[in-house]
């Protein structure tokens, strides 16, 4: 990593280095927040175990779904204007000039942290301060699983069938050039809106 030439996006250095993230601090950052909020509602709430592990899968699945959305919608926006296209490109289209950098292969704190925060507040508002615990705590979990699931498939040769798939699905999305393959810690989404072929 210390010898990868990146792409320079800001002449300031202290914006450039905010797009540049080392892969272990998704973890190193999240991990103790989705640790607080699964300890909140398991410990601090009148929610049962039960509940609080069926809030917890939902957002891991709700998770799959925003992933799903975020990168077909937000991330292959189709801006007509320069300032939106340099918006775009800011967020996603230098992944897809510079692949494999790894320095950009997973979300820096200041981008993750800007998203998590109202996503948080309509958890909130949506379930109630009690069941927003394990959602959001699910909603991470499965937000981290994408991060690196990302990063493995452009760093790593999988030697598992499952590894080999995911990682095929995600090269193909880099080279469709109209645009598929949205998933990319899975490809349920593709199959249920059609955007897998």
């Amino acid at each position: 990593m210390k010898n990868y030439q990146s792409i320079r996006l800001f002449k300031n250095p202290v914006l450039e280095a905010l797009t540049h993230v080392h892969p272990s601090v998704p973890f190193i950052f999240w991990i103790p927040v989705v640790l607080y909020f699964f300890y909140q509602g398991f410990a601090a709430t009148s929610l049962s175990i039960t509940l609080n592990v069926i809030f917890a899968i939902s957002g891991v699945f709700f998770w799959s779904l925003t992933e799903y959305g975020m990168h077909r919608f937000v991330f292959h926006f189709d801006a007509k204007n320069k300032v939106a296209k340099y918006l775009v490109f800011l967020f996603h289209g230098i992944h897809h000039d510079d692949p494999q950098d790894p320095t950009r292969l997973v979300m820096p704190p200041v981008v993750s942290v800007t998203l998590a925060i109202p996503f948080y507040y309509l958890f909130k508002i949506s379930f109630g301060p009690e069941a927003c615990m394990p959602f959001f705590a699910g909603f991470m979990s499965g937000y981290l699983v994408y991060d690196y699931i990302h990063f493995a498939v452009h760093h790593f040769t999988p030697r598992t069938n499952w590894g080999k798939s995911t990682k095929e699905h995600h090269m193909k999305h880099h080279f469709i050039p109209k645009g598929a393959k949205w998933g990319v810690s899975t490809s349920f989404w593709d199959h249920v809106f059609g955007s897998f072929k």
